[in-house]
């Protein structure tokens, strides 16, 4: 955020005027790091906890400076920063707030990114002692986010999220939001300031953005029906635990895969078997600590294949120092979202970063609470194809095996047959085919 003084109307050309149409311009300066910028942005990460423990504070710092990353800032410097207690004026002090500020000046930095969810208070008065523009956790967050939107729901998704965070940060946005405009000569009163002309047209974007997002949301409930019919296996977990690379290995798709938070935002679906669409395999948007609660608002819809899936398989990168902390991430965010009670199937991704003697699998067992699990790496074709034969097993356990006639007018019913069950064996009699078929018992009373 940036601070302003209180000057005149007339001396304010740039503030946002019913006429003048520039509130996008202003909403894009108030959350300083949401638009691509051609000038590289160099910050300075502080870390904030209460964690004495040296490994979890660092992988907390990794975290951080990887999401920092992720928007496309290069780091200047890091530090972690112990916190017994918040303040809540300025949650770190003033005395560190200064001290901290001039280590980021000194190393080149132009904003200072801190690793906690500021209020809108704590971020001004920390401004005004550290006269730096701040940064914190959620509008990180909010950044990659729309960094790695592609479709035109999560665009819509993440505009939203980013403008109920702007909503109650008005004040400070580089201009003076206290200035009243003059009023309409038949109009009585002073006016409006430029903050209330803002918030207005905010509010009203927001209308518009969540008008949007009901019309995508009935689209998006009518495939997920149309699927009704198919096994859907969904992955889910921790950002970056390798959910994309194990759908590319599992399907044979090729879709981007980085090692990167957030490369995926969008849900993606694929047929899991190669003959017949009986089972869908979806990868979807990863998981986070401390996870903005306007975002997973927002994703509710992109979220809403997890609580329809057949069995949901959650992946968890093995090799993480913090993959309790992530397990127990993505369970909370499951049971937020209502989908605590589908069935589950545990993958430990990227095993060959861990020697034989760091694998604990009666450890992984009571991770996994009772239900199955596998160890793998993506790069062992043996090991992923173990893995599809087990998800498809589990997948199709309430399958059932029937006979079927289908007059051969009827091609519109054999599409249907061939796109929802595997068939099994095919006879030509008079005046129809003979089908031998297995399928859910869904797919095979739609079809009947």
């Amino acid at each position: 955020m940036l601070k302003f003084s209180s000057k005149p109307i007339s001396e304010h050309a740039e503030v946002p005027l019913p006429d003048e149409g520039r509130w996008e311009e202003i909403v894009s300066r108030s959350l300083a790091l949401s638009q691509p910028s051609n000038d590289e942005r160099i910050s300075y990460v502080v870390s904030v906890g209460s964690s004495r423990d040296p490994r979890v504070r660092r992988a907390q710092l990794a975290e951080i400076t990887s999401l920092v990353k992720s928007q496309g800032d290069r780091i200047a410097g890091e530090e972690i920063c112990h916190l017994s207690e918040p303040n809540p004026r300025t949650l770190v002090g003033k005395g560190t707030a200064r001290e901290m500020a001039a280590r980021a000046r000194a190393a080149g930095a132009t904003m200072l990114v801190v690793d906690a969810e500021l209020t809108p208070s704590q971020a001004r008065n920390l401004e005004d002692i550290a006269t730096i523009p701040i940064c914190d956790r959620e509008a990180v967050i909010l950044n990659v986010f729309l960094r790695h939107a592609r479709t035109r729901r999560a665009k819509i998704q993440v505009e939203v999220a980013q403008l109920e965070y702007l909503r109650p940060r008005i004040r400070g946005v580089g201009l003076d939001m206290d200035q009243q405009t003059g009023a309409t000569t038949k109009a009585r009163g002073p006016g409006e300031t430029a903050s209330e002309l803002l918030a207005r047209k905010i509010d009203t974007r927001l209308e518009e953005l969540k008008k949007a997002l009901r019309k995508l949301e009935t689209s998006s409930r009518t495939q997920r029906q149309e699927r009704d019919a198919c096994r859907r296996i969904v992955l889910a977990g921790y950002t970056n635990a390798g959910k994309t690379s194990l759908m590319n290995a599992l399907t044979s798709a090729e879709l981007a895969a980085r090692d990167m938070p957030f490369e995926t935002l969008d849900t993606t679906s694929r047929c899991l078997t190669r003959h017949g669409g009986d089972v869908l395999l979806s990868d979807t948007v990863g998981f986070i600590r401390r996870l903005p609660q306007r975002l997973l608002a927002s994703f509710e819809s992109t979220l809403a294949e997890v609580t329809e899936a057949s069995l949901l398989v959650i992946v968890v990168d093995v090799s993480d120092y913090e993959r309790e902390l992530h397990l127990e991430t993505t369970h909370d965010l499951l049971a937020k979202i209502g989908a605590a009670t589908v069935p589950r199937y545990y993958v430990f991704n990227k095993i060959d970063r861990l020697s034989p003697e760091e694998i604990d699998r009666e450890e992984l067992a009571r991770s996994c609470e009772g239900h199955p699990f596998m160890t793998l790496s993506t790069n062992d074709e043996a090991a992923v194809a173990a893995l599809k034969e087990e998800l498809l097993g589990a997948a199709r356990r309430d399958e059932e095996e029937v006979e079927l006639l289908v007059p051969y007018g009827e091609a519109e019913r054999l599409r249907r047959i061939y796109g929802t069950c595997r068939v099994l064996e095919t006879s030509a009699l008079d005046a129809s085919l003979r089908l031998r078929v297995r399928g859910s018992r869904a797919a095979i009373g739609r079809v009947r």
